[in-house]
């Protein structure tokens, strides 16, 4: 495959405006409100940008609930070993373990700022058990709607001080790049000096501008949008990881991505978000039939239902294979209408515009894209490669998850790196290791690519590194990529440009490079592990125990390198 050039910048106006602050948060989720409320009380000015308003972030979306350690028959240690587990090898056991032994404590916090948790008679939080998970260990609230609950918590903070000295929301603002200064003697990027920044017309600050700062946090969220079908918000363009990568930051485990198992099947041409049936489900005894009616499950693994969930996907795509068909079936009926409606209150609701009763009758599933393990790589500070970027939450690659993500650590990660993150930035700050540079424009073509692509990319991305690949399709998604045209916004062979520099063609750009790295990142990995599914190396091969690093060289040239797991 030949090697791929991506372009270090996208296409926009130079900025009208600028602003400075000590750090830029960027992304409205757990992570980037965590982030910004525990910057605020350690810095001067921090300034918080967010794609969409306050309430958009990926967070509210989470249904399941958080896991950590909290009832007194559990322990970290246990919870380390099911994310271990889960992770096929390829987690950080010191990201893991730091992950479940700040985990409690930190979920603890969130009670104390306002999240409410449903709670058992005793008054405790309630527990339940999803898949991977060998103890019940899951908060949830409102039923289904823990993401939401911890949102609207984590808002209700920042609306509280949002008037006062020291911090400022940006809404409807896409970052597009970020702002580094001169290269070293040795050609290394500089540090980082902010970000530029597109405003859609929100109070005084409109068009592109800059916000410079010494400390750059990216909580973008995820990559759903790279794929035709996913469970992410259309916000979810793989915005942070595009934008760190161009700065010449590297990202790490592109490969692995999450195919939820149980997500709602309404047809092969429905696009955009779907609609997610929570492993929360079977936790709470639902079982996977297939289109006879027969459960598969159980002969594949020995926690049937709840085995984690590449374990689960791949077997739901094997039982298609054999069927013939489309889909699969949740059968929560045991449940019962009332009670379904009550613990999955969001579920139910969803389902029943679409004339379905979670409690009554088989919903039809099939795996569809959820979550991204990999990410702009990070320690266990949450600093990426490059002096002053960081990354929390989906956004970034710290280790936790390794192959594949453990149901509901995704919640718990973004709490507990973002006060990582937010204590090292201010730390750095106090101690003059973090300071205003001046930036300067990277080398080589910017690159936009017409947001009538999307859809063109978004089936490249499925038919390649989807649910499952081989090389002969991820070359040809590799050629299909390279054929697309990243210069939409120059006159070719004469005639008008394709587009304008503008939010559907920047996040489209974003798109088509992550897709890109995607690609060869998958190509590289010639085993089957996780949520990395090679139909032409099924096995799992021990050599392969080691991380894909993606970084771009000063001509743009991705390169990839194989670096121990807890390097």
């Amino acid at each position: 495959m030949t090697t791929p050039v991506l372009a270090r910048t996208l296409a926009a106006p130079a900025p009208g405006w600028t602003v400075t602050a000590d750090a830029v948060v960027v992304g409205s989720g757990i992570a980037g409100l965590t982030a910004a409320l525990e910057l605020r009380s350690r810095v001067d000015r921090v300034l918080l940008v967010t794609k969409g308003e306050l309430v958009s972030g990926s967070t509210i979306w989470a249904q399941g609930g958080i896991a950590a350690a909290l009832d007194p028959t559990d322990s970290p240690a246990a919870h380390l070993h099911d994310t271990l587990e889960a992770g096929v090898g390829l987690c950080d056991p010191r990201a893991a373990e730091v992950l479940v032994t700040e985990g409690p404590a930190r979920v603890r916090q969130l009670v104390d700022a306002g999240a409410v948790f449903d709670t058992a008679p005793d008054g405790r939080i309630a527990l339940t058990r999803e898949g991977g998970h060998r103890a019940d260990r899951v908060a949830h609230a409102g039923g289904d709607a823990t993401g939401a609950e911890i949102s609207r918590a984590l808002i209700a903070q920042l609306t509280a001080v949002q008037e006062a000295p020291g911090i400022e929301v940006i809404e409807h603002a896409l970052v597009l790049d970020v702002l580094t200064a001169a290269p070293d003697a040795d050609g290394r990027p500089g540090p980082v000096c902010g970000v530029t920044l597109h405003v859609i017309g929100a109070g005084s600050r409109d068009g592109v501008g800059a916000v410079l700062a010494p400390a750059v946090v990216l909580a973008t969220g995820g990559i759903g949008q790279v794929f035709p079908s996913s469970t992410n918000p259309a916000q979810a363009t793989g915005d942070g990881m595009a934008a760190a990568l161009r700065a010449g930051a590297a990202v790490a485990d592109a490969e692995f991505v999450q195919f939820h198992p149980t997500v709602l099947w309404l047809g092969s041409g429905v696009k955009g978000q779907l609609t997610l049936i929570s492993e929360a489900v079977r936790g709470e005894g639902a079982v996977l039939l297939d289109v006879d009616g027969q459960r598969f499950l159980p002969s594949v693994h020995p926690m049937a239902e709840l085995a984690p969930r590449d374990v689960v996907s791949r077997a739901i795509v094997d039982q298609l294979s054999r069927t013939g068909s489309d889909h699969v079936l949740v059968d929560a009926r045991h449940l019962g209408s009332a009670a379904a409606r009550r613990r999955f209150p969001t579920i139910a609701a969803r389902l029943a515009e679409h004339g379905l009763d979670l409690g009554a009758d088989l919903i039809p599933v099939a795996p569809a894209q959820h979550y991204h393990s990999g990410g702009v790589l990070t320690d266990l500070s949450g600093r990426s490669t490059l002096r002053g970027l960081y990354a929390v939450g989906e956004a970034a690659c710290t280790g936790v998850h390794g192959a594949n993500r453990l149901a509901s650590n995704s919640l718990l990660e973004g709490l507990v790196f973002a006060h990582r993150a937010a204590r090292d930035v201010a730390e750095r700050i106090a101690r003059g290791r973090l300071g205003h540079a001046d930036p300067v424009r990277r080398a080589g073509a910017s690159a936009l690519v017409s947001g009538a692509a999307r859809s063109r990319v978004q089936w490249i991305a499925a038919a390649g590194p989807g649910v499952l690949r081989s090389a002969d399709g991820l070359r040809t998604a590799a050629d299909q990529l390279a054929a697309v045209r990243t210069d939409a916004h120059r006159d070719a062979d004469g005639g008008e440009a394709l587009a304008d520099p503008q939010v559907a063609e920047w996040e489209t750009t974003n798109v088509h490079q992550v897709a890109t790295v995607l690609t060869a990142a998958a190509t590289e990995r010639t085993e089957t592990r996780g949520g990395h599914v090679r139909t032409d190396f099924p096995a799992t091969d021990p050599t392969w125990a080691v991380r894909v690093r993606a970084e771009l060289d000063p001509d743009g040239g991705l390169t990839l390198t194989r670096v121990p797991v807890a390097d």
